[in-house]
């Protein structure tokens, strides 16, 4: 999937910030990727993650539009004011962190807005990494508004009574009885947030619901490998992984 375009083809994207009616009518701000083209394409709701609605998410929404996405990535921490995805991010955690309930509702509202944009093909999917990998999986599992969900390393997917919050009630593993969607999984075997035991009890679980998943796992990685900003980016699993998450939407939304 990696370079797959012909040389000759009308490739583009536009992106801007904009706003749209999220979770309980409000208006927050979303970064929305559309690419140039002459028929209507599959949306992706693009959930970001713990340090922030950041530059890399930018660049993330723009990678996937370049593909053939309607991409929306919302802004969770809007409602948090404003200022450097850092400084925003620091007011979020110091508050106990977004609310579950708060991002599946603003994720709702997103897929909705995909569903009613010209450019939708009707058929709308769902990633992120990190925290936002477990609220996409959440927000499939508890919404019915997603043909596709991709958790990249989603961390308390699984949790402890004691690990649970006001913002976090519910381990999403808890509802996987409810996960209608199709399902991928990318994780590292170096990650302890989910750790390699965790990844296979979730794992176990989706098969004993007989869940649709499909997950990939990459020796020499651990949080965070596609974050090419940091030291824990690792190239070649990283690219690696990139062909999975296209090829997974490309069988789900576009055929």
């Amino acid at each position: 999937m990696w370079n797959s375009f012909k040389t000759d083809d009308r490739l583009g994207i536009s992106a801007e910030i904009t706003t749209y009616a999220a979770g309980n009518g409000d208006e927050i701000h979303a970064y929305v990727v559309r690419p140039l083209a002459d028929a209507p394409v599959p949306g992706i709701v693009l959930v970001h993650h713990m340090p922030g609605w950041d530059e890399f998410y930018q660049e993330f929404a723009e990678r996937l539009a370049r593909h053939g996405y309607l991409v929306i990535c919302p802004d969770l921490y809007c409602r948090y004011g404003h200022g450097t995805p850092d400084d925003v991010t620091a007011k979020v955690r110091s508050e106990g962190g977004v609310h579950d309930d708060s991002v599946v509702a603003d994720c709702e509202a997103a897929a909705l807005w995909l569903r009613g944009n010209a450019s939708c093909n009707g058929k709308v999917g769902i990633i992120g990494t990190c925290s936002g990998g477990r609220h996409a999986l959440l927000a499939a599992s508890r919404v019915g508004e997603f043909d596709a969900v991709a958790d990249l390393w989603g961390g308390g997917v699984i949790m402890a009574p004691d690990q649970l919050t006001p913002a976090r009630p519910v381990a999403p593993i808890d509802y996987t009885a409810e996960l209608d969607a199709p399902l991928l999984g990318i994780f590292g075997n170096d990650d302890q947030s989910p750790t390699p035991d965790q990844v296979d009890e979730h794992q176990a679980e989706l098969e004993r619901h007989g869940k649709s998943c499909e997950f990939h796992r990459y020796d020499g990685a651990g949080h965070g490998f596609f974050y090419y900003h940091t030291p824990m980016y690792r190239q070649e699993q990283a690219m690696d992984a990139w062909g999975k998450v296209f090829a997974f939407f490309e069988t789900h939304l576009k055929s």
